[in-house]
């Protein structure tokens, strides 16, 4: 998980509610695995964690998380249908290659599925964009555009048709609002930046295609 500091990200404690007691989570960008640790120690979660940088790598070693070194544009090949009760993929999708394929994946790997999606359709980015013609800064796109790990970027309704066209159900969705922890339920692709999804792939009736197939 990126961004910005862990200790002010407004979606993990949301998260953190959703997720069972003991579950079995697996967490992609784990980072450091401390928000991994943390849910094994109050929430007694079974959890592993998938990250490709080697520094947070041997950090979460050291944290006492398990961890596998890995790339989130590559399959899942090391889990099966439904191995997981939780996958996690948090403030993540958008700097992948792939977020199509991913979101295959972690309905397959997992029960369900929650994720946080980081909102371009925010009225501070679009008016930001509108007046002044410029890539928004701010609390959630903490980046300059020429050194952004972001490249694929989009708003909540964005994220809603690909779950519709990939036949993912969403099963709740969550805005979270600004540094107040205020949860806009109201027109959230306009005054949410960010929202939690739990997913859940959607089981075909007889006779029925999904739009990608």
């Amino acid at each position: 998980m990126t961004g910005e500091p862990k200790a002010q990200r407004l979606d993990l404690p949301i998260i953190e509610e959703m997720i069972p007691v003991h579950a079995r989570v697996l967490d992609l960008g784990c980072g450091d695995g401390s928000f991994l640790q943390g849910l094994t120690e109050r929430k007694g979660v079974r959890g592993l964690g998938v990250e490709i940088d080697q520094e947070l790598v041997s950090s979460c070693i050291c944290n006492g998380v398990a961890v596998i070194q890995g790339n989130l544009d590559d399959p899942l090949s090391f889990a099966g249908d439904d191995t997981f009760d939780v996958v996690l993929l948090s403030h993540t999708m958008q700097q992948v290659r792939h977020p199509d394929k991913l979101l295959r994946e972690i309905v397959r790997v997992g029960k369900r599925a929650i994720v946080s999606v980081i909102n371009l359709g925010y009225f501070p980015c679009r008016a930001t964009l509108f007046f002044f013609g410029r890539m928004p800064e701010n609390e959630t796109i903490p980046y300059h555009w020429y050194d952004t790990p972001n490249i694929h970027l989009g708003t909540l309704d964005d994220f809603k048709a690909l779950c519709r066209k990939l036949g993912i159900t969403i099963v709740r969705e969550i805005p979270v609002g600004s540094r107040q922890h205020r949860k806009w339920g109201f027109f959230p692709n306009l005054l949410a930046p960010i929202c939690v999804y739990e997913l859940e792939k959607r089981h075909k009736k007889s006779g029925e295609t999904c739009e990608n197939e």
